[in-house]
């Protein structure tokens, strides 16, 4: 079972993975909104508003930290 659950999440992962290696983190995640859904620190702002409100930080969005079209 260990070997089909490493191929599952292999193959789960890997799109991600190349959008990241190929365009970039932040190209990666203005284009792709699960990737971006994952974001929680950037630039030194908190862009998950769970873990801004659990920590007692101000919550940005994503996409005013990321630019461009998303």
């Amino acid at each position: 079972m260990s070997r089909i659950g490493s191929f599952a999440l292999n193959n789960a992962t890997l799109p991600f993975v190349l959008a990241l290696a190929d365009k970039g983190w932040t190209r990666a995640l203005r284009d792709n909104v699960h990737l971006r859904d994952g974001l929680n620190i950037a630039f030194g702002k908190v862009t998950c508003a769970p873990v801004a409100e659990a920590l007692g930080y101000p919550y940005v969005p994503p996409d005013e930290l990321l630019g461009g079209d998303s």
